[in-house]
């Protein structure tokens, strides 16, 4: 009979853990800071923390706070925008209510959602609070600063597909009833998501930018500012427009250099880049943008069919989703095998997926593309 083997298991050692830290435990009071409660909105849903957003450069708006849906269970911005005098905003009360009624209707795949605002009328003061969707992979901005260092252009691709996701949501806001003019378009009020999906946010129209305390003078990025700014009492969605191609145009070069250690940047150094573009028609594409004459600048649907977004396959699906929707059998009459390609584009949505990448086609070329769909 052999002999039994007993199995000894070694002493467990038991690693003593330190004790904490003095920067751990600030590290964790600051943490715990950073999420207290300030201030409840009336309805007790959004509960605005004391952390700051930091991913924003928006003119019109004083305060932006990191807050929690309590409904959904996610983060929100709680937006505040503050009046110089209670008087102001009293002169001035129907009008922006009339302009955030319109901002809470907006849906689009493109813009920043809009879900609440009230106002905070005081004795001595007025603010507007606005809460909207947490962009938390942050700006565009600080994307083509991690990407300079190692590019120095875009990739064409890339740009492609940013400019038709900015300019559907642009066009959008101006096809609504009234337009709605975004007004603070830059590359620091544009995000982008891990998935590459630009939403564009911070839609502070100029009902607020001309009457609170923050002054457009001192904003840092004057230069996407249209020059009929400040020059005529009404702007128009032209100047969406024109700060549209200055997006492009440093999306494009990934920077344009300011002059020396101010933040101001020069028409010298706009032009300087634009001509360091080797594309022939993305460099137009921009020009048209930044015309000085405001009936000179495209629309953005416009912009949408211009050849610098032109691109075969998503033609192509294009005019498959527009057999669809017209509902036509397996072949066309000659009555719609005739048809403009303007008129057959205008029947479609204009969306992310199938904005505009319709240029100068003839009729004849539209015919040739639907005959080999049908």
């Amino acid at each position: 009979m052999g002999q039994g083997v007993s199995s000894v298991s070694p002493p467990v050692s038991v690693v003593a853990q330190p004790p904490p830290t003095a920067a751990t435990e600030d590290e964790e009071e600051e943490s715990e800071d950073e999420s207290e409660i300030l201030e409840e909105s009336p309805c007790g849903r959004w509960q605005k923390r004391r952390e700051e957003v930091n991913q924003r450069n928006v003119p019109g708006i004083d305060n932006a706070y990191l807050a929690m849906d309590t409904e959904e269970g996610v983060e929100v911005v709680w937006n505040e925008v503050m009046f110089s005098e209670r008087k102001n905003f009293k002169l001035q009360e129907e009008k922006v209510k009339a302009v955030f009624d319109n901002l809470i209707q907006l849906e689009h795949l493109n813009i920043v959602k809009f879900h609440k605002y009230w106002a905070d009328v005081k004795e001595n003061r007025a603010r507007v609070i606005f809460i909207t969707e947490y962009m938390s992979s942050g700006s565009l901005k600080q994307f083509l600063k991690k990407t300079k260092k190692n590019h120095k252009t875009m990739n064409e691709k890339a740009w492609k597909r940013w400019c038709i996701q900015i300019l559907s949501a642009l066009s959008y806001l101006h096809s609504c009833e009234p337009p709605i003019i975004h007004g603070n378009l830059t590359c620091d009020t544009i995000f982008i998501q891990h998935n590459g999906l630009i939403k564009i946010g911070s839609v502070a129209p100029d009902t607020i930018n001309n009457h609170v305390k923050t002054c457009r003078e001192e904003q840092k990025s004057l230069h996407f500012f249209a020059p009929e700014y400040g020059a005529v009492a009404d702007v128009t969605t032209a100047v969406d427009i024109y700060s549209f191609g200055m997006c492009a145009l440093e999306m494009a070069v990934l920077e344009i250099q300011s002059n020396g250690d101010s933040s101001y940047v020069s028409q010298e150094a706009i032009n300087s880049a634009i001509q360091s573009l080797e594309d022939p028609l993305q460099r137009e594409f921009i020009q048209k943008c930044l015309e000085v004459d405001p009936s000179k600048r495209p629309t953005a649907k416009e912009l949408l069919f211009h050849q610098a977004l032109f691109e075969v396959p998503l033609l192509k699906l294009l005019a498959a989703h527009c057999i669809k929707t017209m509902n036509i059998g397996t072949r066309l009459s000659e009555t719609h095998r005739s048809e403009s390609t303007i008129s057959v584009i205008n029947r479609l949505p204009i969306t992310a997926k199938t904005a505009g990448i319709v240029s100068d086609l003839q009729p004849a070329g539209v015919q040739d593309l639907v005959s080999q769909l049908v």
